[in-house]
């Protein structure tokens, strides 16, 4: 008979497992003590709630008695969501390469001894029966089991060694490298190489949108002599793969939003799940590829996504649900794709002309015997091809959209996580205030603040975040992510609008980093904060994953509030971050993007403006220094009448006239009141 202890968990993904016949326990103290005093292995089991292949794995082996019989007989069996307990994730992924010198996903199946939860033996989906040149599932349980038992000594060995390698792999005792602007140069030169000049995106299938790589090359370019065929060539890559996405079947072309990969290499079949953390970074980038060129493409994309998030993903308290399910009625992209009857049967003869010559239904179906909307031809063309004006082409696929929209919201809809997760919030948070300055939406950054809002009064407690809110529960120490993307989404937020409670919930938050996470010895933030719970190793990545490197985020931030405040501890600890990671960058620069923007703004410091001043004037000159792509600016705009202000901010005094205050790095000018010599002064360091 199941003992299943998932019942009472927040997380949509446990509780997916809630009533499997497996006596699955959450990872907690009560699973490691059973596993303790039975001497049993511990069966880890790792994924998420939009996870294709664990809905696969759960179906195959989670759900079937016969199977759970034998995990319940030789197991004690945990279940783990990666998205509320990334650092579990990012241990035992790291565990399972170094294993199997092979690269790592979810489902993750990990097998840990009882006494100490190192792992030796693991690997990601395994099969019911023997397929795929893998095992099957009840065989492999066996034999695992069996080795448990018999090989001690060398499980012990194994342990022993593991244990030496993972805290070198997220050790610190290299001394630090001197980096300078030539690895910037040498991380761009490295992702040219790997451009894909024909479809655009960087290797071959499957392709996943990597934003960190392409506002890497935005920015490296921004800063270059734009004079050379070579240094616009820099811009070139990331608008393309910005553009191929977008027009790809990557993007939902009626609901709005980007999917987590690509199956293909020209971003047609995705995968088909929905993630927060993907479209905060992709709105923010389509928001600043506009500011490059004004290109319609660029603008909806952005602005259909923010639709599609405040519709379906904000909750009505506020924060931003985490993802949408890959699957509904227990297929992939059931929800997205077309036949060729509904969509005539739908749409008027005009309608269907243009969505038939935009996605070239003339192909045949593209997934599994349907159609998922994938552009092949572009407005301008489509409407030459029609004989029509390029207008008339897009008003018409603007009603045929609404029409299958609202067909489409009839269907079941794939399955939607609503936990709120503070670090995922953040990056939405950014994305949505860049997005509305730069398109002037005021709805967009109305719904920032909303999810600000909810994370001040619902997961912030006792000045430390909480990492996670489901159904009136908020648990889980916050990790580094947290803490530095929300920081950073503050700084954005504050030039959008002035608050001086956000600036204040930022020092806040920054002062946490340092006494919490910093590692004072070598540089650099630890995953986890030092009253975390303690695993087998204490994780300090420096690489960009499928989200930004949490150190790089917070360096880069903190070196700009550093700045902004004239507080040396915050500029000091953003270069012991560049110190520690500088052998990791100079190893790989490309996987380095956050770090190297740190590194960046070391070499060419930011641009630091305050705008001091009646309301409505310095509004006209925020709008001007933003109109434009500037990723080495941070302007504040503060009207005359502003309190309270911060001792470092105070002294920039208003008068009647615009005051701007700028500072480069230390070096601070004098006030200047004349618009057109400010934006002399923010030309690109070269």
């Amino acid at each position: 008979m199941s003992s299943n202890q998932l019942k009472n968990e927040t997380s949509p993904y446990l509780l997916q497992h809630a009533d499997n016949p497996v006596n699955w326990y959450p990872w907690g103290e009560e699973a490691l003590r059973l596993a303790r005093e039975q001497n049993k292995p511990i069966l880890l089991s790792i994924g998420y709630s939009a996870c294709h292949w664990c809905h696969v794995m759960a179906h195959e082996s989670f759900e079937d008695t016969a199977t759970a019989d034998v995990m319940n007989e030789l197991f004690i069996n945990i279940k783990v969501d990666r998205e509320e307990r990334p650092d579990i994730d990012k241990i035992y992924q790291t565990a399972q390469y170094l294993l199997t010198q092979r690269t790592g996903g979810w489902p993750l199946t990990m097998f840990l001894t009882p006494n100490d939860q190192m792992p030796f033996f693991g690997g990601t989906y395994f099969p019911d029966k023997p397929r795929h040149n893998l095992p099957g599932f009840k065989d492999l349980l066996r034999h695992v089991s069996k080795a448990h038992d018999e090989k001690h000594e060398q499980i012990s060995t194994q342990n022993d060694s593991l244990r030496g390698v993972l805290a070198n792999v997220y050790g610190s005792t290299e001394v630090p490298l001197d980096l300078d602007s030539s690895m910037l140069e040498y991380a761009a030169k490295q992702l040219l190489e790997q451009f894909d000049k024909r479809h655009g995106g960087f290797g071959p299938a499957p392709k996943f949108p990597h934003p960190a790589n392409l506002q890497r090359l935005m920015r490296e370019w921004y800063h270059s002599e734009r004079g050379k065929d070579e240094e616009r060539d820099l811009l070139h890559p990331a608008l393309y793969t910005l553009e191929r996405m977008a027009a790809g079947g990557l993007f939902d072309h009626v609901g709005g939003g980007f999917c987590r990969y690509s199956v293909d290499e020209y971003w047609m079949i995705p995968h088909f799940e929905k993630m927060l953390y993907d479209n905060g970074p992709l709105l923010s980038l389509c928001a600043e590829a506009y500011q490059l060129e004004a290109r319609a493409d660029f603008k909806q994309s952005a602005l259909d996504t923010a639709d599609w998030v405040m519709s379906d993903m904000q909750s009505e308290t506020g924060g931003y649900y985490s993802s949408r399910d890959a699957d509904s009625e227990g297929e992939e992209g059931k929800f997205y794709v077309w036949e060729t009857e509904e969509l005539q049967q739908l749409l008027t003869e005009d309608e269907y002309a243009v969505a038939a010559q935009r996605f070239d239904f003339s192909r045949g179906p593209n997934f599994e015997g349907s159609y998922h909307l994938h552009e092949f031809n572009p407005f301008n063309e489509v409407a030459e091809t029609l004989g029509i004006e390029e207008e008339v082409a897009r008003q018409r696929w603007q009603r045929a959209k609404e029409k299958l929209f609202k067909q489409r919201e009839l269907r079941i809809a794939p399955g939607r996580d609503d936990k709120i997760l503070t670090s995922w919030n953040a990056l939405m948070i950014r994305g949505m205030v860049i997005a509305a300055r730069v398109f002037e939406k005021p709805e967009l950054h109305q719904s920032a603040l909303r999810a600000i809002d909810f994370i001040q009064t619902t997961l912030l407690v006792d000045g430390r975040l909480l990492a996670t809110y489901k159904d009136g529960k908020a648990h889980l120490n916050a990790y580094l992510d947290d803490y530095a993307y929300l920081l950073d989404a503050l700084l954005e937020t504050i030039q959008s609008q002035w608050n001086s409670d956000y600036l204040n919930f930022a020092i806040q938050l920054a002062e946490v980093l340092l006494e919490q996470f910093e590692d004072k010895t070598n540089g650099g933030f630890y995953f986890t904060a030092n009253d975390h719970e303690k695993l087998i190793e204490r994780p300090k990545v420096s690489s960009d994953e499928s989200t930004p490197a949490g150190n790089g985020i917070a360096a880069s931030t903190l070196l700009r509030l550093g700045y902004l405040l004239a507080e040396p501890r915050y500029i000091e600890a953003a270069e012991r971050t560049l110190g520690y990671a500088s052998q990791q960058i100079s190893n790989s620069p490309m996987a380095h993007g956050s770090v190297l923007h740190c590194l960046e703004e070391i070499e060419k410091p930011s641009k630091i403006v305050v705008l001091r001043g009646p309301a409505a004037d310095i509004a006209v000159w925020q709008q001007r220094l933003q109109s434009t792509f500037r990723p080495d600016l941070v302007s504040l705009a503060i009207a005359e009448d502003e309190q309270d202000l911060h001792p470092a901010l105070a002294n920039k005094e208003a008068s009647e006239q615009v005051r701007a205050y700028l500072c480069i790095g230390t070096q601070c000018l004098p006030a200047i009141d004349n618009l057109d010599q400010l934006i002399k002064q923010l030309a690109p360091t070269p």
